[in-house]
């Protein structure tokens, strides 16, 4: 139904019935092309005021729906600006945002690298409102729902985790701001590399690292998810009898290069238990870390720390 025309059409025998006194019908006459006789006025004043108030509702309804952007709706976690439409939204099963989360001694942001399932959205205000009325709502928001308020820019951005949810706003003007929500987890591992790739790479190079063999952070313990890659490590052990292989450990440049190096140890080993209690001779494997020493990729990005963070196969 077209909404709006129909409103057009009814409008003028809605009002004229609800404002038309009672006492002025005295018998059947013609009212907008509708026959309106003194019997039957108080029944059709009652279906005049279902009437225009059903229009209005799909009116606002229609409305309303129009301004968002197709399929975006609002976080479960912190609702929008009242007034303001969706512009834009996104959704990621996994992704990595710098989200400012402090400052140095010099008043400069200090950012962290959040990573998880991450939403988007990009918001219009209605107008009226101004860059304090939006980043004061926010903020008292946060702060009443117990969220621990990890950087905020007066009037600008504000930074807020709670649990294993970070929530970032920025507060571009009055007319305009973006929100991010994360949930912090661990990215799911779906492709594996098989033996017969590692094969392949060991005997063109040597080595060949391995990138679906993953750690809880700042430890050794192996997690669930690297099941797959570690299985296809003993079918290359099971298919060349005679392999023998260097399980080396790698970590990226952030912390103490000591305590880089003692980890990097750790998880080899840590790699060369799980093979040796899954049928692999410990005579055919040796484990060595070289922590932060060598790196393949830049440490100054994101990316670039998770292509160091690894384990790699080498002949010894």
């Amino acid at each position: 139904m077209d909404v709006t025309a129909e409103v057009h059409q009814q409008a003028p025998f809605i009002f004229s019935l609800l404002t038309l006194p009672a006492k002025n019908v005295v018998s059947c006459a013609d009212l907008c092309g509708y026959p309106i006789c003194k019997e039957n006025f108080e029944s059709m004043r009652h279906w005049a005021l279902v009437l225009g108030l059903s229009l209005l509702f799909s009116l606002t309804s229609a409305f309303a729906q129009a301004q968002d952007a197709e399929g975006c709706k609002d976080s479960s976690l912190i609702q929008r600006m009242p007034g303001s439409t969706i512009a834009t939204c996104d959704h990621k099963e996994f992704d990595s945002v710098e989200m400012p989360v402090g400052k140095n001694a010099d008043g400069d942001s200090v950012t962290k690298n959040i990573e998880g399932e991450m939403s988007n959205w990009s918001f219009n205000n209605r107008e009226g409102l101004s860059d304090v009325q939006v980043y004061r709502n926010f903020l008292n928001a946060l702060q009443t729902a117990k969220w621990t308020i990890d950087f905020q820019s007066p009037n600008g951005q504000i930074t807020a985790h709670k649990g294993s949810d970070y929530v970032f706003m920025d507060n571009m003007n009055a007319g305009f701001y973006y929100q991010t929500v994360v949930h912090l987890k661990e990215m799911q591992q779906e492709v594996v590399a098989d033996a017969a790739t590692l094969d392949n790479e060991i005997k063109q190079s040597g080595h060949v690292a391995v990138y679906g063999i993953h750690f809880n952070t700042g430890k050794a313990d192996i997690l669930p998810d690297s099941e797959g890659t570690l299985k296809e490590i003993v079918k290359l052990l099971q298919q060349d009898a005679a392999l023998q292989l260097r399980v080396e450990g790698h970590t990226d440049n952030q912390g103490a290069a000591a305590a880089n190096q003692a980890l990097s140890e750790k998880r080899a080993q840590s790699v060369v238990a799980w093979l040796t209690a899954h049928g692999v001779s410990a005579a055919r494997l040796t484990a060595k870390g070289f922590g932060q020493t060598k790196p393949v990729a830049d440490n100054s990005t994101e990316d670039g720390r998770a292509k160091n963070r690894r384990v790699e196969l080498a002949k010894p």
